[in-house]
C-alpha cells in the first residue's frame, strides 16, 4: 500500500533469516506472525533494535514481530517479496500443548468476525444515543431498521462462526455455512414457534431449539462436520465427489445437527448461561477485576484470545457482556495513561517516541505497541497499569456495569454501555475508566521518581566533573589510552586535535560535557558537541565504521539539541560491529585544541563513563 514500508519489510525479512527461512507469514492487528523453518537463524536482538519494530516474541512456535497499527502495510510489502507455497504440507505439524491448541482454535474462529461484531456494536450504540436524546422513537420504522442493521450480525452469528471455524479446521466453509443456514431456516423457526413435536421420517425426534444468536451448537456441529467431510472426500470416488459429498454432508449433518449435536450444544450453552447469570448476580466484581488487572499478562501469552469469546457467548445468551468488556476497557485505558506519563518523564528519545504514539493508539483500544515497546521493558508502568486496571475493573464489577454490544475497547467503547433505557451503565464505565487512568497515572509517576532517577544515576554513573569548566568526562566505559595508540593514523597523528582513545567495554555513549550537539553524522558513528565553555569535542566510534551506514547504531539526540553531561547520546552493538570486521576503538578529540595551551590526559587505564579524563589548560 505504501512504498515507505518497503525498506522496513526488506530488513525484517533479512533479520528473520531471509525469505528461504520463512514457511508462512500472516498478521493480526499489530504484529507479523512468522512460521520459520529455523528460528535460530533469526536475529532477534537486531530486529528489536530496528526503528519500526517494538518487540519480538516467540509463542507456540510462532515468531511474532510487533509493528503497530500499520502492520498491514508492512505485511503487504513482505508478501510481495516472499513466495509462500500455500497449502503445502511438506513441513511436519507443529506440536502444541492442549491449552495452546484450545486458545488457537477459539481465537482463529472468533477473531475474523470481530470487525463485524464491532460494527454492529457501534450501530447499537448510535441507536441508543438517538433514543436517549429523543431524536427517534423506539416505535418508529427507523428504529426497527437500525436495530435490524445491528441485530442481523448476532442473529446470524451461527452462520459466520460456521464459516470461520471451517476455515480453521480446513473443511469446506461454504458447506459449513450451508449447514448453519439450515438451522436458521424460517421453516424450522415456524416449528419451534408452534411447539409441535417434530420427527424426521416419523422416527428421529428433533428437539425444538431456536439456534438464532447461539454459539456452542454450531461450534460443535462444524467440529463434527470437519471429520465427516474429510471421510467422505476419501471414500467417495473423485468422479462424483463434487455432487455426492455436498449432498451427503447436508443429509448427514442436517440430521445430526437437529437430532443430537444442536440440542447437546444448546444444553452446554444453557449451562454457560447459568454460570454467567450466577457471576452477574453473585460475583459481578470478579471477572472485571481479574481482566482489568491481568489483561496485559493474558495478552503476552495469548490467553485473552480464549477469554474474550466468553463475552460474546454471554451476550448471545443474556444480551450483555459483563465478563470481558468492562475489565478490558479499564485495562487498556490504564495502560494508555501509564504510557502518557512515561512519554512525559523519560529522557530516552526512542522511548519517548514509542510511548507518545503508543498511548494515543492505546486510548483507541490497541495496546500492543505500548505494551511491548515501553510498559513491559520498563516494568514499572506495567505494574502501575495493572493496579490501575484492577481498581477500575473492581468498581465496574461492584456496580454491575456491562456493555450491550461488542466493539472497540478504547475510549469510543463507552457508547456500548448505553442500553436498557438507562444511562447508568454509561456513567459507571466512565467512572471506572477515570479510576483506572488516575490510579495508573499517579502510580506510574511515583514509580518513575525512583526508576527514572535510578536509570539516570546508572547512565551518569560516577559523573561529577560536568560542573567543572574545562573538564571532559569519559563518554563510554572502557580502557583509556593515549591518542598515539589510535589505530587510525589521522587520529594518532593529532591531525584532528588532541584527545584520547577508549577501548569500549559497553555500547552506551554518554555526553562528556554540558553543551550542544553541533554535529551528528547520518551514519551515527560520530557526534560533535560544543561544551558551554567553548570546548569542541568529537566522539568517533570505531575505525571505518562509517561504512556501516548506521547499521548497529542508535542515536538518542538530534543536532542542535542541548545535552547535559551523562545524557545518553548513542548506543552501538559492539559485538555485532566487531563480527562484521570493524574495530570499535573510540576516539575522543578536542577539535579546537589548538586554541588552548594544552589538553591534558588526567586518567588512564580502566575508567567508568562519567569519570573525568580530559582537562584543558588556558
Amino acid at each position: 500500500m505504501s512504498k515507505k514500508y518497503t525498506q522496513l519489510a526488506e530488513q525484517i525479512i533479512e533479520k528473520v533469516g531471509g525469505k528461504e527461512n520463512i514457511n508462512d507469514v500472516y498478521h493480526c492487528q499489530t504484529r507479523l506472525r512468522f512460521k520459520l523453518k529455523d528460528e535460530s537463524k533469526a536475529d532477534t536482538k537486531a530486529l528489536e533494535a530496528m526503528d519500526g519494530v517494538a518487540k519480538v516474541m516467540i509463542n507456540a512456535g510462532v515468531y511474532q514481530v510487533v509493528i503497530g497499527t500499520h502492520v498491514a502495510d508492512v505485511f503487504e510489502e513482505i508478501e510481495k517479496k516472499v513466495n509462500l507455497k500455500k497449502g503445502s504440507d511438506s513441513q511436519p505439524a507443529e506440536k502444541k500443548g492442549i491449552v495452546n491448541t484450545i486458545i488457537d482454535f477459539v481465537a482463529g474462529t472468533f477473531q475474523p468476525i470481530i470487525p463485524a461484531l464491532s460494527g454492529a456494536g457501534m450501530v447499537k450504540a448510535v441507536l441508543a444515543l438517538l433514543v436517549v436524546f429523543k431524536l427517534i422513537s423506539s416505535e418508529s420504522q427507523t428504529y426497527a431498521l437500525l436495530n435490524m442493521f445491528a441485530d442481523a450480525i448476532f442473529y446470524f452469528l451461527p452462520v459466520l462462526l460456521a464459516f470461520t471455524e471451517a476455515q480453521k479446521l480446513k473443511c469446506n466453509p461454504i458447506l459449513a455455512a450451508g449447514v448453519a443456514c439450515i438451522l436458521m431456516h424460517p421453516t424450522w423457526n415456524a416449528f419451534v414457534t408452534a411447539q409441535e413435536g417434530v420427527r424426521f421420517f416419523e422416527i428421529i425426534p428433533f428437539p425444538l431449539v431456536n439456534y438464532a444468536n447461539s454459539v456452542i451448537p454450531i461450534l460443535l456441529i462444524v467440529f463434527v462436520q470437519s471429520y465427516v467431510e474429510k471421510w467422505l472426500n476419501r471414500v467417495v470416488p473423485k468422479a462424483i465427489n463434487l455432487v455426492f459429498v455436498p449432498l451427503l454432508v447436508f443429509l448427514i449433518m442436517g440430521t445430526l445437527a437437529f437430532s443430537v449435536l444442536g440440542p447437546l450444544g444448546n444444553i452446554v450453552g444453557s449451562w454457560l448461561a447459568v454460570v454467567f447469570n450466577y457471576l452477574a448476580e453473585n460475583a459481578a466484581w470478579a471477572p472485571a477485576l481479574l481482566i482489568g488487572g491481568l489483561l496485559p499478562v493474558m495478552v503476552m501469552f495469548g490467553i485473552h484470545n480464549g477469554v474474550a469469546p466468553l463475552g460474546v457467548m454471554q451476550m448471545a445468551n443474556l444480551g450483555y457482556d459483563s465478563i470481558f468488556g468492562p475489565g478490558c476497557v479499564c485495562s487498556n485505558m490504564a495502560q494508555a495513561s501509564a504510557g502518557l506519563v512515561v512519554a512525559w518523564r523519560t529522557k530516552n528519545k526512542k522511548e519517548k517516541q514509542i510511548a507518545t504514539s503508543g498511548f494515543i493508539t492505546a486510548y483507541m483500544g490497541i495496546t500492543e505497541p505500548l505494551l511491548y515497546g515501553v510498559n513491559l521493558p520498563k516494568k514499572y508502568p506495567l505494574v502501575a497499569s495493572m493496579i490501575g486496571g484492577a481498581c477500575g475493573g473492581l468498581y465496574a464489577g461492584l456496580t454491575h456495569t456491562h456493555r450491550f454490544a461488542t466493539g472497540s475497547s478504547g475510549l469510543p467503547a463507552v457508547l456500548l454501555y448505553i442500553g436498557d433505557n438507562t444511562m447508568t451503565f454509561f456513567y459507571n464505565i466512565i467512572i471506572a475508566i477515570v479510576i483506572s487512568c488516575v490510579v495508573s497515572a499517579v502510580l506510574t509517576y511515583i514509580f518513575s521518581l525512583h526508576a527514572e532517577k535510578g536509570q539516570e544515576a546508572k547512565t551518569l554513573e560516577a559523573i561529577q566533573t560536568h560542573t567543572k569548566p574545562g573538564v571532559a568526562a569519559a563518554p563510554v566505559a572502557g580502557l583509556v589510552k593515549p591518542l598515539s595508540q589510535a589505530k587510525d593514523e589521522a587520529f594518532a597523528s593529532e591531525a584532528l586535535g588532541k584527545g584520547l582513545v577508549i577501548e569500549p567495554e559497553s555500547g552506551n555513549v554518554f555526553s562528556p560535557v554540558d553543551g550542544t550537539v553541533t554535529a551528528l553524522f547520518p551514519s551515527k558513528h560520530a557526534i560533535g558537541i560544543t561544551a558551554e565553555d567553548g570546548m569542541e569535542i568529537l566522539i568517533h566510534i570505531g575505525i571505518n565504521t562509517v561504512e556501516l551506514n548506521g547499521k548497529h547504531f542508535e542515536t538518542f539526540v538530534e543536532q542542535g539539541e542541548h545535552v547535559q553531561a551523562g545524557q545518553p547520546l548513542v548506543h552501538f552493538d559492539r559485538e555485532a560491529i566487531e563480527q562484521e570486521g570493524y574495530d570499535t576503538q573510540t576516539m575522543v578529540i578536542v577539535t579546537n585544541s589548538a586554541g588552548y595551551e594544552d589538553i591534558e590526559l588526567v586518567a588512564q587505564g580502566r575508567v567508568q563513563a562519567g569519570q573525568g579524563v580530559l582537562k584543558r589548560k588556558g
